[in-house]
């Protein structure tokens, strides 16, 4: 999707690992390069998608750890997934990608 004058933006999923092997996903979206757009719109529905990786800007607020505007790398994980956030050069959201969370952060959200 690119909204004129801001920016092109794409769908991923930002997962967030809970205790005992339990996950939670966010869909988001990621501010991308125009460039980037192009690329992933050439290869979104052939075999190349696999391979498809976009680096940009997460363009919602995550509570509750408030993350906005930072930056993170996306991959595509699953053929039949929108591609996932996989990690970040912002400690707070790679710890949020990489740590286990109690379940109790839960009751956090909105």
């Amino acid at each position: 999707m690119q909204i004129p004058y801001i920016s092109p933006f794409v769908r991923a999923l930002l997962p967030v690992k809970l205790e005992g092997g339990h996950e939670l996903r966010f869909g988001v979206w990621i501010a991308i390069h125009p460039d980037d757009l192009q690329r992933a719109c050439r290869v979104w529905n052939a075999p190349e998608y696999t391979d498809l990786k976009l680096t940009g800007y997460l363009a919602n607020k995550i509570q509750p750890w408030g993350l906005y505007k930072v930056p993170v790398n996306l991959a595509v994980l699953n053929p039949d997934h929108t591609p996932y956030c996989v990690s970040s050069s912002d400690q707070e959201l790679n710890d949020v990608l990489t740590k286990a969370w109690p379940h109790d952060i839960l009751a956090s959200l909105p």
